[in-house]
């Protein structure tokens, strides 16, 4: 479809359409002018107030019609012009503003708004139709910027309706036509997406391959706007720009320094390199949360200590430089780190850095995160190494599903070969890319260029109003019965302003958005839960909201009673609301840029529901009448609140978080390499083995458990002695799964039996 004037609207603010005077009769004739001739369509405002909440509602505006001379003592007024117009520039820098002032107002402009503006206009000497044709002309000028340069392109070759006689088959949609299922698509999805899907032989798009063209174009904007020397477009995930990238820079026996609480992408990636893998062992706390790796584990000390200490590693090849280090930032919890004092350490003695930042993609458009980013401005000295970052732009931008980017910065002296490195690119690169794709990371580019930080800044400050609001409703609660509870927040308590300790919820947003400090990790304010935490070594990312759930202290001790965060996830997806993650006491959401205060209302009013239902002990069969009716005999006549304690007393009679703070602890024996148990796997030397038969065997395939959602055990590692923490917990796991059916937790890797009404777990093993 063709974006027409009639899509960028034009807001015109005053308080003088209704007025029965010349001015009024004017400024209905220029709307009805735009509209009937221009064929622009016309939102009326009639205050300043009123105008700066529609235009910071919606960004489809072609131009903002200003009219100076309101009445500055007219009581609907809270906001003057110079303030709106202030207030707009900061959020949009290049959408046209227009005044409609006249000769005597304009000795009171000041020269800072005549600089934010675009044009002026005489409200009473101009013709109607002059200031319609100007009005349009800045919409048009306006729209044509709009479109970044993959994009436009696109946008324009799909208007020209050519006849097409390539791939893809349905040939601009026509395909669908014969058919009444494919007509139903068609009709779902619109014309313009098929007319958009469009094929290499299109030559005016250029080649993502080559990286020519328009594409390439594109490629070099965003590696512009994302501060690196090389960005390359990914259409099928961060977990084939993962590939790429240690396709590109390891081979057969290199070592490589790896974050155990890395994306099972990245394990793959040492299955296709044959490398020898070192671990990096992330902290937890006593709620099972994720932390930092320590600061200490990056020195080149503990480095080839490690090294040194691994048994398949053959001595010959224990001297060399570690080809590659892959380092999570930030954690799905948030925890990000400080990587200028991580590189410090590892330029020592790493040949490549790669920071695998899938959820962190917009850490560049915001000060909050200032150093703690792959691709951060630091000074770069000749030892800097290369750097590779992988993002998933699809995740918290705005790409489309699978659309991502791989960022590269060159070292001090270690540049990175274009010609050598798309080697890798075309082996992993479709050859039929999708164009869509490639638009949705053009704009992802184009919207962070032009006002990223602002979009940043209202996220940031979501997020922050939510957490302060479910720590008063906590605390309201509590005035009224100091035994009373509501959810809490993974966030700190006390936040020091100007010298002075304040309570988190009391702080001004505005300031704890503003400062970095507030969010980093110390040992003197252990609100996170990790021991000997370094200074200035990583922050909590404030968007990455973790809401934690009663049954724990503030020492990791499990109390009386609790509420397993499973049960109250599962009556969020019943109520419309899907969780990013789900840990045994504690659950994560985003605030991402689609997130509203509305969205926002939906969640607090869901949660203070299952708090009611709770505390009533509501019987199971009107909370999860699904879960009652396919085991009548285990839950029936039990209540909310008696299940949730049920599940818990379970977990803490057999201890399952220190059972699993122990488990993942452990970097079990080597056996083999990655790529030589997957070998196994190929050559059909692998068999299933059930878990009580699985000490002494060595698994083929990587055993993933969610939560938290990482490797507890790669393919190659061995089940024995040393292993003996994470067969325990697996084994409760599995017998976790018997006491309470229909609660089943994915485990990559395990597949289940059932024999006389039980399930057992079991996983490939090397024969």
């Amino acid at each position: 479809m063709e974006i027409t004037n009639r899509e960028w609207p034009v807001l015109i603010i005053s308080g003088q359409f209704d007025a029965q005077n010349d001015e009024g009769y004017r400024l209905r004739q220029l709307a009805e002018q735009l509209k009937e001739v221009q064929d622009c369509r016309v939102i009326p405002s009639f205050t300043y107030e009123d105008g700066y909440e529609i235009f910071r509602s919606r960004s489809d505006f072609g131009c903002i019609v200003v009219d100076w001379d309101i009445p500055e003592e007219d009581p609907g007024e809270a906001t003057t012009a110079e303030e709106l117009i202030v207030k707009m520039r900061i959020r949009h820098q290049g959408i046209p503003i227009i005044l409609l002032t006249g000769r005597r107002e304009m000795d009171r402009i000041p020269a800072e708004i005549l600089r934010d503006v675009n044009d002026c206009l005489w409200k009473t000497s101009e013709t109607i139709s002059f200031m319609a044709g100007r009005i349009e002309t800045h919409v048009v000028d306006y729209v044509r910027t709009v479109y970044p340069p993959f994009f436009g392109a696109m946008v324009q070759y799909s208007n020209e309706f050519k006849f097409a006689w390539h791939t893809p088959g349905h040939m601009g949609g026509e395909g669908f036509l014969r058919s009444p299922a494919g007509v139903a698509l068609f009709k779902f999805f619109g014309e313009s997406v098929f007319r958009s899907d469009l094929s290499v032989s299109v030559p005016e798009l250029g080649s993502l391959l080559e990286h020519s063209g328009v594409v390439g174009d594109a490629e070099k904007n965003s590696a512009r706007v994302f501060g690196a020397d090389q960005t390359y477009y990914v259409l099928n995930g961060t977990s084939n720009v993962n590939q790429i990238i240690w396709r590109s820079q390891l081979v057969r026996d290199d070592i490589a320094f790896v974050d155990r609480n890395c994306h099972k992408s990245l394990n793959y990636a040492m299955v296709i390199t044959d490398a020898y893998p070192v671990y990096m062992i992330p902290r937890r706390n006593k709620r099972g949360i994720i932390g930092p790796v320590r600061l200490s584990e990056f020195s080149p000390e503990s480095i080839q200590r490690k090294i040194k200490e691994d048994k398949l590693i053959p001595e010959s090849l224990k001297g060399n430089e570690v080809k590659m280090s892959a380092l999570t930032n930030s954690t799905y919890d948030g925890v990000c780190y400080n990587v200028v004092n991580i590189k410090k350490q590892l330029e020592k003695s790493v040949e490549n850095l790669h920071f695998d930042e899938a959820w962190y993609a917009y850490a560049r458009f915001h000060p909050m995160y200032k150093d703690h980013y792959g691709m951060t401005d630091d000074k770069l000295d000749e030892n800097h190494p290369p750097i590779f970052c992988s993002q998933s732009t699809h995740k918290l931008l705005t790409a489309f599903s699978q659309a991502s980017m791989l960022h590269i910065k060159n070292g001090g002296k270690i540049k990175i070969n274009h010609d050598e490195f798309n080697e890798s690119y075309m082996m992993h690169g479709s050859t039929s890319p999708q164009y869509i794709m490639i638009a949705s990371l053009d704009v992802a580019t184009r919207m962070m260029d032009d006002n990223g930080q602002t979009m940043m800044n209202d996220i940031i400050l979501g997020a922050i109003r939510l957490r302060q609001k479910v720590v008063n409703i906590e605390k309201n609660l509590q005035k009224k019965n100091k035994n009373d509870w509501f959810f809490g927040m993974w966030q700190p308590r006390e936040v020091n302003v100007k010298g002075k300790m304040t309570p988190f919820e009391q702080v001004d947003a505005d300031f704890l958005a503003d400062h970095q400090d507030p969010w980093v990790m110390s040992s003197d304010n252990n609100w996170h839960g990790f021991e000997e935490m370094e200074e200035n070594h990583c922050m909590l990312d404030p968007i990455k909201l973790t809401f934690t759930t009663p049954g724990i202290d503030d020492h990791g001790q499990m109390q009386d009673e609790g509420i397993p965060a499973s049960i109250v996830t599962e009556y969020l997806i019943g109520k419309g609301i899907v969780c990013e993650k789900t840990d045994y006491y504690s659950f994560l959401l985003l605030n991402s840029l689609g997130t509203t205060e509305a969205k926002q209302g939906t969640l607090l009013s869901a949660m203070l529901r299952f708090k009611d239902i709770y505390d009533a002990d509501t019987p199971l069969c009107e909370v999860f009448p699904e879960l009652v009716g396919a085991y009548p005999d285990v839950y029936r006549g039990v209540g909310l609140k008696q299940h949730c304690n049920d599940i818990h007393g379970y977990w803490k009679e057999h201890k399952i978080l220190q059972k699993m703070q122990d488990a993942f602890q452990v970097i079990p024996d080597q056996g083999m390499k990655p790529s030589e148990a997957y070998h196994q796997v190929v050559r059909k030397n692998v068999e299933f083995v059930e878990l009580d038969q699985m000490m002494g065997r060595t698994p083929a395939v990587m055993m993933v458990p969610y939560p938290p959602g990482i490797p507890i055990m790669m393919g190659g590692e061995m089940m024995n002695e040393k292993a003996g923490p994470i067969f325990e917990y697996l084994k409760l796991r599995q017998d976790f799964e018997n006491a309470f059916p229909g609660y089943e937790s994915e485990i990559h890797g395990v597949e289940r039996t059932e024999r006389d009404g039980k399930k057992f777990f079991r996983t490939l093993c090397v024969k």
